[in-house]
């Protein structure tokens, strides 16, 4: 649990050492036409950063790497939705990421310098490389199977967790069916000891878990009820099976 609390208290120091919204500046990431990759070349300093937003889908598979002048110079992956907590931190990852995607949307490839250089004004010209591959594997059809209505879920239930930062022990379970073959992203809610709203996102690949949007080491255990997920050792969560598979 301790290490699981670091990383994640690692993931948002990291984000936060490059202060506020009035610092940052927001870019698309463009392929070119015909191409699935792109090398950006940029600059920064100080407490400037730089969010590079690219859409994909769930089992896609994104590369990211980054060079930089200054050494101090990183970049976290954001989930969509994610305003600071990473599901990737290129400091712990050698500045590299490659991994499937849990859920599709919006993620966010967060170029910063660390706290120590962006107080000391210091700046950084990097490379970024970026790439996606595969193809996203698309909900079922809300004719087929159909969706809680103003959600792109199919199904909610609740089951026991174990989350982090909280003394939660019921999460919500929710889940957009990709095929009736166990593959799917599962969302797991809950409130963490802030009275936060606090969520994670885990895709399943034909009844396993392959991916999850935070950065903790992912293992799990399959029992009667369905799959037990564990993050880091201790971080637990229930996802039932008849959720996934459908029926």
């Amino acid at each position: 649990m301790i290490r699981f609390l670091l990383l994640l208290l690692m993931a948002f120091a990291s984000a936060t050492a490059v202060a506020t919204d009035a610092d940052r500046t927001v870019s698309a990431v463009q392929f070119p036409k015909g191409k699935s990759s792109i090398v950006i070349t940029g600059s920064i300093e100080g407490r400037r950063y730089i969010d590079y937003r690219l859409r994909a889908g769930a089992g896609q598979t994104l590369n990211v790497s980054l060079t930089g002048s200054n050494g101090a110079n990183y970049f976290n992956l954001l989930p969509p939705g994610s305003n600071d907590a990473a599901m990737a931190i290129g400091e712990l990852n050698g500045n590299r990421f490659s991994g499937l995607l849990p859920d599709d949307g919006l993620y966010t490839i967060r170029v910063f310098l660390m706290r120590s250089a962006a107080r000391r004004n210091e700046t950084s010209n990097f490379k970024l490389s970026v790439a996606i591959t595969g193809k996203p594997l698309k909900p079922v059809s809300a004719k087929v199977d159909a969706v809680i209505p103003g959600t792109p879920f199919h199904a909610r239930t609740t089951a026991p967790c174990e989350p982090a930062y909280s003394a939660a022990r019921e999460c919500e379970v929710w889940v957009i069916r990709r095929g009736y073959d166990g593959t799917a992203t599962v969302e797991l809610r809950w409130t963490n000891d802030s009275k936060q709203p606090a969520k994670l996102r885990i895709l399943f690949i034909k009844g396993e878990p392959v991916a999850a949007d935070v950065s903790p080491p992912m293992t799990f255990t399959r029992n009667e009820r369905g799959w037990q997920v564990i993050f880091n050792g201790d971080v637990r969560f229930e996802v039932p099976e008849p959720l996934v598979f459908g029926g």
